[in-house]
């Protein structure tokens, strides 16, 4: 079991009585110019003045075919729907997440370690990189619920202790994403920004947060300002398509009434450098399934 320090100078408080703006005190490319990767110089200067890239096509065809078979074999798993990791709607009761998919099916820990994933993680965060979190989103159509206006950072830095902005995510997109079917949205340039939320953070509070967020929620006036100053992207392209964003970029999606499913694969690598110290703003940090407790970089 891994143990965490106790926190050190909190750079970015959170879960106060108000909302506190405070200006991004980390890097964005960890990286020294130059450095050898997946990603060309332009695409890391265009990642670090927004906050995001996408890349037409991470993972060929046949690799999405090999991808959303095993998604939907686990989902098709009564054994998947009983164990705590899986997240059910609350309408429909169909699953709605995985996590920690890349410890539960062999396929999708050799995607997590593909070169063309971890490699530019790597790039990105300047060191080795651990898989903080994985899940598979399933957004099955009609009625799906999305995902509320948010930072991960925030999240990450109240309930799981990870001290400083060295955290990348990725999806990866195993059905089209159209821009009908409940699309990730990101404000550009919002990840220079850290929103502190008002409100403290109740216990347990992933249980209901995985379902409908609630603590770390912006308010509506902050949200009119961030998207006013900002604007807002919404991200369409084929099966095997990917976009990879900073943990303090602010996005969400909305609801898939649609027919067409939006399925895909999300990797969080955090640098080896940025280990979770305890919570800086919960009682007790979250379960290991959701904010990973083993730090052994990725191979």
């Amino acid at each position: 079991m891994a143990t965490f320090p106790t926190l050190t100078t909190d750079l970015y408080p959170t879960r106060g009585a108000e909302e506190v703006l405070i200006g991004r005190k980390d890097p964005v490319v960890w990286s020294e110019p130059g450095t050898a990767g997946p990603f060309w110089a332009h695409e890391l200067e265009s990642y670090e003045r927004d906050g995001f890239l996408p890349v037409d096509q991470l993972i060929t065809p046949e690799e999405v075919a090999g991808y959303k078979a095993e998604m939907d074999r686990l989902i098709a798993d009564p054994r998947t729907r009983e164990d705590e990791r899986s997240i059910v709607e609350p309408k429909s009761q169909e699953v709605r997440s995985v996590f920690e998919v890349h410890r539960i099916s062999e396929v999708f820990a050799r995607l997590a370690a593909d070169p063309r994933v971890v490699g530019r993680a790597r790039q990105i965060l300047g060191s080795d990189v651990y898989v903080h979190q994985s899940r598979i989103n399933v957004k099955p159509g009609f009625g799906a619920s999305g995902f509320y206006w948010h930072s991960d950072f925030e999240t990450w830095h109240a309930e799981d202790g990870l001290p400083q902005m060295r955290t990348v995510s990725v999806s990866i997109a195993l059905t089209p994403n159209y821009v009908t079917n409940g699309g990730l949205m990101i404000m550009p340039g919002s990840h220079r920004t850290f929103l502190g939320c008002a409100g403290a953070t109740p216990k347990d509070n992933y249980k209901k947060s995985l379902q409908m967020q609630d603590a770390g929620t912006p308010s509506d006036d902050a949200l009119t300002k961030f998207a006013s100053a900002c604007g807002i992207k919404l991200f369409t392209g084929k099966a095997g398509s990917a976009t990879w964003f900073d943990c303090n970029a602010m996005h969400g999606s909305g609801d898939n009434i649609t027919p067409y499913p939006r399925s895909n694969v999300f990797l969080v690598f955090n640098s080896v450098h940025n280990r979770p110290e305890a919570p800086f703003a919960a009682p007790v940090r979250r379960p290991s399934f959701i904010a990973s407790q083993d730090f052994t970089p990725v191979r």
